[in-house]
């Protein structure tokens, strides 16, 4: 995924809260839904970009999907964000 994709999806604020919850470990969708006064379609919708972007990685447990952050991508970020700054 180009960094463009990546720097747009964690533009949105709700997409960075669901970021930081995932922080702590994985997370279904219901209990992610439950954090936001938002439709399940719209919180669909910000998992799909997010996975769009490969921020978060999904995994299918019977009739649950859990969700996880991919900190590979976040590192990629950081040392560009390094780079811009002089350091390598």
């Amino acid at each position: 995924m180009a960094l463009s994709d990546t720097l747009k999806a964690i533009s949105d604020p709700v997409r960075r809260d669901i970021l930081t919850m995932l922080k702590t470990g994985k997370k279904s969708a219901g209990e992610i839904a439950e954090r936001f006064n938002l439709t399940g379609a719209t919180v669909s919708y910000h998992l799909a970009k997010l996975r769009q972007a490969d921020l978060i990685a999904e995994e299918k447990v019977k009739n649950y999907i859990y969700y996880e952050l991919n900190t590979s991508v976040f590192e990629e970020v950081l040392t560009w964000i390094y780079m811009l700054g002089g350091r390598e």
